[in-house]
C-alpha cells in the first residue's frame, strides 16, 4: 500500500496549475443526495477527489489510494477548474460535496475551485480525515467541513489519522462538525475521550456499514448511548437506497 503526504498531490506553490487529479463525479446525469451528516437526504453533487494519507483497513473506497490493489491512473484523470465548476453549473442542485480519498491533500489547487462554485450560487461541504488543516481561503462563508477522524476500530493507527493540531484548527474554525464511523459502545467512549481533548462539537456518530442490514443492526446498538451523550446521529441513505452503488 502506499501513502500519499500532502506536499505531493495538488500543491503547486505559484498556484497557477489548477487541474485537480478526480476519481469521479457524480449527481448531475443521475441524480442523488448526500447520505450521512447535517445535509443528510438533500440533493447534491460529488466531487471525488483520487489519493489519501490514510490507509484505513475498513475504506470503502481504495481505489483512490492502494497501489497494491489498484492502478490508480486508471480510476483517476486530471480535471481542471473550468471543467468542474461548468459541470457543476450545469445542475440547478445547490449543494456540492468535495470529498475523497482526502480532498484536502489538494486544496492548494481547490480553492480557485471553491471560489467559481460560490460565485455560481452553489454551497460547498467537504469530507475529509481531519489530518490536514484547512487553508484560511477555504474557511469562507458557503463552506462548511464534515470533518471524519478515523479511530483504531476502523482499522488505523490513530498515531497517524489522530492529529490534534489539526483537529483543533477544525474546531476553531467555526465551520466544522465532526462525524465518527461507530460500531460498539467502546467506540462511542473512545469518541467521547476525542471530543473532550480537542473540544470536538458537535458529534455525529454514523453506524458502521456496508450492507441494509448491518446499518440497521448497528444503528440499533448504539442509538439510546448516542442520544445519551446528546449527540447528533446519523445513518447512510446511500447504503440504504441504493445499496453502496457506485455513482450514487
Amino acid at each position: 500500500m502506499t501513502t500519499f503526504e500532502a506536499s505531493t498531490v495538488g500543491q503547486a506553490a505559484d498556484g497557477t496549475d489548477s487541474s485537480l487529479i478526480v476519481m469521479e463525479c457524480f449527481g448531475v446525469e443521475v441524480p442523488t443526495f448526500q447520505g450521512e451528516g447535517p445535509s443528510c437526504g438533500h440533493p447534491a453533487l460529488f466531487i471525488r477527489l483520487s489519493r489519501c494519507n490514510l490507509t484505513c483497513a475498513k475504506c470503502d473506497t481504495m481505489e483512490s489510494w492502494d497501489t497494491s490493489r489498484f492502478d490508480l491512473r486508471k480510476w483517476s484523470t486530471k480535471r481542471s477548474v473550468a471543467d468542474l465548476s461548468a459541470w457543476a453549473a450545469s445542475s440547478p442542485v445547490e449543494l456540492v460535496v468535495i470529498t475523497g480519498g482526502e480532498p484536502l491533500l489538494q486544496q492548494a489547487r481547490l480553492v480557485p475551485l471553491v471560489r467559481e462554485l460560490l460565485a455560481a450560487g452553489k454551497r460547498v461541504e467537504f469530507e475529509t480525515n481531519g489530518t490536514l488543516a484547512p487553508l484560511p481561503e477555504l474557511v469562507v462563508d458557503g463552506v462548511r467541513f464534515n470533518v471524519s477522524p478515523k479511530i483504531n476500530s476502523f482499522g488505523m493507527d490513530e498515531t497517524r489519522s489522530v492529529v490534534p493540531t489539526a483537529l483543533e484548527a477544525f474546531a476553531a474554525s467555526g465551520r466544522a462538525v465532526f462525524k465518527f464511523v461507530a460500531s460498539s459502545i467502546s467506540d462511542l467512549e473512545r469518541i467521547a475521550e476525542l471530543a473532550d481533548a480537542h473540544q470536538l462539537a458537535p458529534v455525529w456518530v454514523m453506524p458502521e456499514g456496508t450492507t441494509a442490514d448491518a446499518i440497521v443492526a448497528a444503528s440499533r446498538a448504539l442509538a439510546d448511548a448516542v442520544t445519551a451523550r446528546h449527540w447528533y446521529f446519523t445513518t447512510r441513505l446511500h447504503v440504504l437506497a441504493f445499496a453502496d452503488a457506485r455513482g450514487r
